[in-house]
């Protein structure tokens, strides 16, 4: 890999990192409701691809499908869970979706693993119960399972986007910034009243995150990732992703002062062992699973 590609690279995964951070000060400091801040996001989106949407890809249902769980399911479910959860902590139980990718490859796409990839899932689960678990009782945060949901959701739409053909990155960005924004939309009217108040009272931080969210992260350093997914092999570019959650962490210690202590080093030390074997290894999903995962971040 090139220099310069490289560095491309390492800046998209701190663009990732920090829409963490972004995304933690929305929902929980500014105290914006997480469904409302997704459907503005995906509004920004839609707007910013709208010349990308048409003509649709087919199957068209599976591609509106894909794009709900890819991106309001996974949004929604991942802002929620920030509002309780600390960013370093989140970015850890997220990697929970290699795994869950890779065992539905292997139900709907029909896809073998061997002992090292297993190793890989088992140790992924493993540190993340680590990361999950409360010491001080047997219990797990609520925060942290809207998370666990988020990555399932996102592999499952994963590994539904390896069955369509033919759509393009700025074209399959549009349908889910599209497709996601009128649920979100209509949910957030329904479940989080006064919603257009608090977004104007936040004021400029508010619309500077969903503009970076909408904008810099999901448009900007995704078309970059994917330009160096189409020159490299994934087998190259897929561990050095883990750069997002080791930069997420750092951020969320040093800007949110996240608890890092033995047992998060322990889990997290374990469960990016466990992703790092899985994305060595051959896999058919998953070089966008964590472009996914990265972007819901």
């Amino acid at each position: 890999m090139s220099l310069r590609d490289f560095g491309l690279l390492v800046l998209v995964c701190l663009v990732w990192a920090s829409n963490n951070i972004v995304s933690k000060y929305v929902v929980s400091h500014l105290g914006l409701p997480p469904l409302f801040y997704a459907a503005v996001r995906f509004g920004i989106v839609a707007l910013a691809t709208l010349p990308w949407l048409w003509p649709m890809p087919r199957p068209r249902w599976r591609l509106v499908v894909v794009a709900l769980l890819m991106g309001g399911g996974n949004f929604a479910l991942l802002f929620i869970g920030l509002k309780t959860s600390t960013p370093s902590a989140a970015a850890v139980i997220s990697q929970l979706g290699v795994p869950m990718t890779t065992l539905l490859s292997m139900g709907m796409l029909g896809e073998r693993i061997h002992w090292r990839r297993a190793l890989g899932i088992g140790l992924t689960f493993a540190g993340a119960l680590a990361v999950m678990y409360d010491p001080n009782g047997f219990s797990i945060s609520q925060g942290l399972l809207y998370v666990v949901a988020a990555a399932f959701a996102g592999s499952l739409g994963a590994v539904m986007m390896k069955q369509i053909e033919g759509v393009k990155p700025l074209q399959f960005q549009a349908w889910v910034g599209f497709a996601s924004f009128w649920p979100l939309a209509i949910l957030s009217a329904v479940l989080e009243p006064g919603q257009l108040g608090q977004g104007l009272a936040a004021g400029w931080p508010f619309f500077a995150a969903v503009l970076y969210s909408g904008l810099v992260v999901s448009v900007g350093a995704h078309t970059i990732y994917y330009f160096l997914i189409g020159r490299y092999e994934a087998n190259l570019i897929s561990p050095l992703t883990l750069m997002t959650p080791l930069a997420t962490i750092a951020l969320g210690v040093a800007i949110f002062h996240d608890p890092f202590g033995v047992r998060m080093a322990v889990g997290t030390a374990i469960a990016l062992s466990g992703v790092l074997i899985i994305a060595l290894r051959r896999n058919q999903v998953m070089p966008l699973l964590l472009a996914i995962r990265n972007r819901a971040q």
